[in-house]
């Protein structure tokens, strides 16, 4: 059976950066985005916010923690992971994101770079699709 697991999300950060390192000397930092949607309730359109964590490593996270902070515009592209654990003999779990690329869309102005994004945005769809209808995925379409 095919599978894809491929998350694209355009969103602000929701606290500043934390920079930490592995044992190993790799940096890692686990961000929060939100992601804004537009609704429709009765007459008028509202914002609903959807809050995702991301989890950033080596060079991607380094970047983050050099020129990224609370509020700042970030597009992310990854994959999903579901992490479980015990605390206090209580089983948790959580979903979140693994990011693969970051791309922050301000550089050369906003309208500049939201049109990169746009670009990487359509160009990794495009990839998405090929790989899955290369895995099998044609009987879907």
């Amino acid at each position: 059976m095919a599978t894809f697991n491929r998350v694209i999300l355009l969103g602000n950060l929701t606290r500043d950066v934390e920079l930490k390192h592995l044992n190993s000397g790799a940096a890692v930092t686990d961000i929060g985005l939100a992601v804004n949607d537009r609704v429709k309730r009765g007459d008028e359109w509202v914002s609903e916010p959807t809050f995702v964590d991301v989890t950033l490593f080596g060079r991607i996270a380094e970047v983050a923690g050099e020129y990224l902070s609370k509020g700042s515009p970030v597009f992310i592209e990854g994959r999903l992971k579901f992490e479980t654990w015990e605390t206090e003999g209580q089983k948790r779990s959580k979903l979140k994101v693994i990011a693969e690329r970051m791309q922050m869309p301000t550089g050369g102005g906003l309208r500049v770079g939201l049109m990169t994004t746009l670009v990487f945005v359509i160009l990794a769809i495009f990839v998405g699709v090929v790989a899955f209808l290369a895995l099998g995925g044609d009987q879907w379409i």
